[in-house]
């Protein structure tokens, strides 16, 4: 059974766990500058503290260490060390060339370590989510509020930048490809674009029930108006992005758990996708930290579960592997939610 065959039948048969944090982790190591210089880098006239997918080149042991630790407390699926890994993303750092270079080595560090507990545990597989971030430009909105016309980047820019990080993942062996965190509706759809034409150059099919890549999308409700940053509204969200056969279609970061629930309502009851859910742990106090324990995120989780809203299911912001290990648990409890699929009679 091929990777993604395995995945489908997982699916249908578990709510799968997702990881957390990498940021709050990566926090933990009170990291210097020095630990993100490669030794090709050691001249970089820009400071590079920060910019944690550099780490994947730098201190992969420390990355490794990480994917190793959610594993370890259940999650069925890891997240590629690649929010940031766009050449748009890391030009800030001017570092725009190592783009490829970053994914390739993320995934071929995150699918070293899938490899090595799912033969401990072959019952129990472990598949690698290349992450796909949104970038930091926006192609809705303006920057400049004296020239609301005004856009950073274009559609093509943003394309062709997740273009080159789409292979570095796929060639570093990931399984899936998760466009996450979408503040903005059409860079997602740049992503997606991106996905559709090298799935074509690489003969892949665009459906993983015909053994393509699963896509998973998950987007980012910004406040309580339930809205993204760039304006839509949840439903709006799925049905601009429902032209792609994903995998799946979810919700992450920005609210807790609790906050969350509305708007994850809506895509229970109107995806024709899996859905998932990775929300922070709670919202940040006043200092920008994360409080909510594991326990406490667990119990506001379960109504997700009672309810049959979830298939997949991890952390964001603040997350750590308790809290993974909090969700594991209280997942075996419950079954996956049933997608009613969408027939033509019934549009």
């Amino acid at each position: 059974m091929n990777r993604t065959a395995l995945l489908l039948a997982q699916a249908k048969k578990k709510i799968l766990i997702l990881d957390g944090a990498m940021g709050t982790m990566i926090q933990r190591y009170k990291l210097s500058e020095e630990d993100f210089r490669t030794p090709a880098l050691k001249d970089h006239s820009k400071p590079l503290k920060g910019n944690n997918d550099l780490l994947s080149l730098s201190r992969p042991d420390i990355i490794k260490a990480i994917h190793s630790a959610y594993f370890e407390v259940g999650a069925d699926i890891i997240e590629t060390n690649t929010f940031s890994g766009t050449t748009i993303a890391q030009a800030d750092y001017g570092l725009e060339h190592l783009a490829y270079e970053i994914n390739f080595q993320s995934a071929l560090i995150a699918k070293e370590v899938a490899q090595e507990f799912t033969e401990k545990t072959p019952n129990k597989p472990r598949f690698v989510a290349g992450a796909i971030g949104p970038t930091n430009r926006t192609a809705s909105i303006s920057p400049d509020v004296n020239d609301p016309g005004y856009r950073a980047v274009t559609f093509d820019q943003l394309a062709e930048a997740y273009k080159e990080q789409i292979h570095g993942l796929l060639d570093g062996g990931a399984d899936i490809l998760l466009v996450e965190t979408i503040f903005d509706t059409l860079n997602a759809k740049a992503a997606l674009y991106a996905i559709q034409e090298t799935f074509e150059e690489r003969g892949l099919p665009l459906k993983p029930e015909d053994g393509g890549i699963p896509v998973m999308i998950s987007g980012t409700i910004t406040d309580a108006s339930g809205r993204t940053l760039s304006g839509q509204t949840t439903e709006a969200f799925l049905i601009s992005i429902s032209h792609v056969p994903l995998f799946s279609v979810g919700l992450n970061c920005a609210l807790g758990a609790k906050e969350l629930r509305p708007y994850l309502k809506v895509l229970s009851e109107n995806a024709p996708f899996y859905v998932s859910a990775y929300p922070n742990a709670g919202l940040p106090n006043e200092f920008g930290q994360y409080d909510q324990d594991a326990l406490e995120m667990a119990d506001q989780v379960e109504d997700f579960l009672k309810n049959g809203m979830i298939n997949i299911l991890g952390g964001c912001c603040g997350t750590t592997p308790d809290h993974i290990a909090a969700l594991a648990a209280l997942s075996q409890k419950y079954g996956p939610r049933k997608i009613e699929l969408v027939t033509e009679s019934d549009e």
